[in-house]
């Protein structure tokens, strides 16, 4: 005879987002804010290879906290996603919102019927312009869009990073100083993270159609000083 084992929904859905909750724990956090000319990431990243920022479109950036291989497929979905919209319909039509609600289906079908949910928390980032303003989305394992105002932060200590990032992030400051201030709230008090193990990315106008620029060690450095 077959013994069945009965588990409740409820407790499916606190065992599937505990299990989410320690692989996202696991990584380095991030942390994503408006400047006064566009929009900084900045993650605590010692590899030069495995990138945790990346451009998807023209004013779009894109940020992945959790386990690598499963947020980079969703970068490059993203980018899928991105380029067939742009060519099927316009490049203006493509725009932060929709692909933040594209990656929150994915991530919630998931986490109800998938084998296991993904271990990922991810960030889509919009350069405003004359015809849409600039936005910050945080998308949870769940697939929760988040709706951030001025700055977000992904990864395991989230919490303390939000609270030491927003005693300073009191008005929208230039480039240089929201730098400093975000690398400050992912060391804390007691480290320090050197320049080798940050990987920065702006969304700014150039006078370009494209706004993404990842900057290397040397203007980190002077940014920094």
């Amino acid at each position: 005879m077959t013994n069945y084992f009965y588990v409740s929904p409820e407790q499916l859905t606190k065992d599937r987002a505990e299990f989410a909750q320690k692989g996202i724990a696991r990584g380095r956090s991030l942390v994503a804010a408006l400047y006064d000319e566009g929009v900084l990431l900045v993650a605590e990243n010692p590899s030069a290879s495995l990138n945790k920022i990346s451009e998807i479109y023209d004013r779009i950036a894109f940020a992945g906290v959790g386990k690598y291989n499963e947020f980079d497929r969703l970068r490059e979905a993203g980018i899928r996603w991105a380029d067939g919209t742009g060519f099927t319909y316009s490049r203006e039509d493509v725009d932060a919102r929709a692909l933040a609600n594209y990656y929150a289906q994915h991530l919630g079908d998931m986490f109800t019927e998938g084998q296991k949910p993904l271990e990922v928390e991810i960030l889509v980032a919009q350069l405003g312009n004359k015809i849409r303003p600039t936005k910050l989305y945080r998308i949870a394992y769940e697939g929760t869009i988040s709706d951030e105002s001025r700055f977000a932060v992904l990864g395991g200590d989230a919490e303390t990073i939000r609270g030491r990032f927003a005693a300073t992030e009191e008005v929208i400051h230039p480039l240089r100083e929201t730098l400093k201030n975000a690398v400050s709230a992912l060391a804390g008090p007691e480290r320090s993270i050197e320049t080798s193990e940050l990987e920065v990315g702006i969304l700014e106008d150039r006078g370009a159609r494209r706004t993404f620029l990842r900057l290397n060690d040397e203007q980190v450095s002077e940014l920094l000083r």
